[in-house]
Formats: structure tokens, sequence, C-alpha cells
């Protein structure tokens, strides 16, 4: 076959291929591989394969390397190379011997795959929350849950703010799902949890020798969250030093990993979230004003649990089905007893504190039913001055209340309070609710 056709067939091949000698250096690198790899082949030929790639068993279990030394193939091993740009890109590998006309070894080839789109997709279906995931009956929480697809599709940057376990990160990962970018990487990363210079380099990567540690290029989560959303959690707690070069990637998407002098581009969305209020802490001189403004384009404010109690039976009832699925456990409903506790406690913890008590429950109840003696101490021991038992004119209450959120429907009603519908028309007619 003469070499230009072979050439022309060499480049038309939509997976990544390339050749090496027997010392493992690069013979040939067709254009898939440029395009998946970032380098040209003028960049890769002559070099070592480990310098371009770059994977995480370039030094330990080279594919390659075994091929040559076993003369066995290789099929389809996942690893992740770092791309000329930096980025971290997972790929399916396979390797088998190249032989000359005498059959003599005269190196090794490599057919490889980018992955990630499969590996997104795969995360999207592990992650999937929609908004049937926002539990609510709250009115002003459904207006917030009737703009999160018009937000979402906004492609803004957004400000979701609330107290510590009122469900910001659900939000954002709504939000995410919602978007065009739903099938990109959804990455989150808690500002409060990393000193600033260990957060500069999660956020922006790094070069090698960038410091005493950096053996290798490393990503960032910029580069990571291409096509993407990122999200910033506890933004308040952020370095102020590090908010100027946060603001230049809002600004314009530009960044420098650090030891690097070559301005890098991220497309990522950003979503912030925090519990703080950023314009007391824009006064105190911890947060920019103009930072402020630049991640404020929508904002979200998610209410506290407190404010919504009528969300609590309804709450309580999703996480009892949620952790009777988890926990394979036939404990079937929450006693009005438990309920009346629930719904007087005023939950500093939120939604979160609210789950983790449902969960309490389910590991201290041996039975079919959560009572009052199988929810936390500090839930039974609130308000002590009112008796739990008997609490007809408690549960009365309870039902009277539902009934009027759901405007007298009585399977939303049943619903709601996690009770069979013939067993709520047992008890309308015992407490002759109207």
């Amino acid at each position: 076959m003469p070499d230009k056709l072979s050439k022309i067939i060499f480049n038309s091949i939509s997976d990544g291929v390339f050749t090496v000698n027997n010392d493992c250096r690069i013979t040939s690198f067709n254009k898939a591989a440029e395009h998946i790899t970032g380098f040209k082949p003028s960049d890769a030929m002559g070099k070592y394969c480990f310098d371009i790639f770059r994977t995480e068993i370039c030094n330990k279990q080279c594919a390659l390397k075994d091929t040559l030394k076993t003369a066995e193939p290789i099929e389809n091993v996942r690893v992740t190379i770092i791309s000329r740009e930096g980025c971290e890109i997972p790929i399916s590998v396979t390797t088998t011997l190249l032989r000359d006309e005498e059959n003599n070894v005269i190196g090794a080839v490599e057919f490889f795959r980018d992955v990630s789109e499969i590996e997104r997709l795969k995360q999207h279906v592990g992650q999937k929350k929609n908004l049937d995931e926002i539990i609510s009956v709250n009115p002003d929480m459904h207006k917030i849950i009737n703009l999160l697809p018009y937000i979402a599709e906004a492609d803004s940057n957004i400000l979701i703010q609330g107290p510590s376990g009122s469900g910001k990160e659900l939000f954002a990962q709504v939000i995410h799902n919602l978007s065009s970018r739903k099938y990109g990487p959804y990455i989150k990363i808690n500002c409060a949890a990393l000193p600033a210079p260990l957060l500069e380099s999660e956020l922006f990567g790094y070069k090698k020798g960038a410091f005493t540690d950096a053996k290798t290029d490393k990503p960032g989560l910029f580069c990571l969250a291409n096509s993407g959303t990122l999200l910033l959690d506890e933004i308040s707690e952020m370095d102020i030093s590090l908010q100027v070069k946060l603001l230049r990637v809002l600004n314009n998407g530009e960044y420098m990993p650090l030891g690097s002098s070559k301005t890098m581009h991220s497309d990522a969305r950003i979503l912030a979230a925090t519990n703080a209020n950023l314009l007391e802490e824009i006064k105190k001189g911890t947060f920019r004003e103009d930072l402020f403004y630049r991640i404020n384009v929508v904002d979200i404010n998610v209410p506290a649990l407190k404010d919504r109690p009528e969300d609590i039976a309804l709450l309580a009832n999703y996480f009892l089905k949620k952790h009777k699925n988890k926990l394979k456990k036939s404990i079937n409903n929450i006693s009005p007893q438990a309920l009346y506790l629930l719904n007087k406690y005023h939950f500093p913890g939120n939604v979160r504190e609210l789950e983790n008590a449902v969960e309490h429950a389910f590991v201290m109840c041996r039975g079919t039913e959560i009572l009052p003696e199988h929810l936390p101490p500090n839930i039974r021991n609130n308000n002590l001055s009112n008796s739990v038992a008997p609490v007809i004119g408690d549960e009365k209450e309870i039902i009277v209340n539902s009934l009027n959120r759901n405007k007298g429907n009585k399977s939303k009603t049943a619903k709601e309070l996690g009770m069979h519908r013939t067993t709520l028309w047992r008890k309308i007619k015992e407490y002759d609710i109207l």
C-alpha cells in the first residue's frame, strides 16, 4: 500500500493511535491522538510516550511496556492522561506488538479513545436530581422551585444563600441537571475546608516544580469543570487575596496555574453558596464588594426549616421512605405523637438535622412505627411542658392543618402525614373533623 494512502487511513481513524519503538519512543502519532491530547505530531515524535501522556501508570505498570515485555496484547484498560492544557482526560487503552515483514518485533502500537463523555453520562445518571427531589409545600419555596428551570437555562452565575443544612447543595445540583450543561461535569468544593494556598492550587492547578511537592502537573477545578458547573460552597470563607484571582476568572474566564506563565481559559459555570450575610462581610472587609456583584447575578434564598414548619411532616415521611429502602427495615409510618414533637422542635440544623433525626429513629425502632421514644433526646426533651400523651388534641390539630394546606384533598393529606387513606378517614370521623 502506498505510503501516502497509509498516512491518509492512519489519520482517518477516529481512535487515537500512536506507535513506539522498542525503547518506547514515539514513531507515529495520528490526528485523533492530537485532538485528544492537544499535542501535535511534531511535539510527540521521538519523545518517550510517558512524556506526552503522563498517566498514573506510566511509572508503575505501563501498558505498552508490559506488551513489549510479555508480547501479550492489553485491551480496554482505563487510565487518566493529562492533556497539553493540563486537564485530566480518562481514556480506554488497547495495545499490541508491532512487527515488520519478517515478523521481528519493532515496537508496539496503542489505540486509545476518550471516555470522558461516557463517564459524565454515568455520573449524571448516578447523581440525577430534579425538581421532584425538592420536597416542600411552602409557598416561598414553591416560588423558587417554579423559577429554577428558567434560572438553570440562563447559564448565569448564581448565589445561593441560606442557613447550614437547608439544602443549598441540592438546589445547586438541580440547577446543573436542568441546564444545558447537565452532561458536563458537576464539581463542588468547600472553600472553608482548605487553607488559602491549598484552595488556590485546587482551583487553579499547578505546574511541575511550582513548589516542593509539585512533582507532576495537576489540573485545577476550573479546568476539570470545563463545559460543566463548579459549585464554590461557603464562598464567604475564601481568603480575600484569593477572591481577587477568582474575580478575574469570573470577568473573562482567564486564570494561571501556579508556577505557570501561560494564561488558560475556563468556561465553567460558577455557582456560589453561603450561610453568611455577604453584605455584612463586605462591611467587615472580609469579602470583596466587586466579587459579590459578580457572583450575585441571580440570588436564591433558601429559607430555614423553622420558617416552613408545614414541610416538617412531609420531609419526615420522605426520609422515612428513603431510609426504609436503605436499611431494609419494615417501619411503615411515624406516629402522630412523634410527628407532634418534630413539629414543635425548632431544628437549628435544618433539613439535615431532620433527616438525621429520622435515621436515628430508624436505628432505635424495633417495631413498625416510629414513636416519641425513638427520636433523639434533644427533640424528645424539647418544650417539656407540652405533654406527649395523650395527644388527641395535638393529632387533631395536625390533621386539620394538613387538610387546610391541601385544600381538603384527603389523598394529598394522607400522603403528607404518612397515613393510609382509610386511616385518615377513620380519624376524621373519630375527631369529628368537618
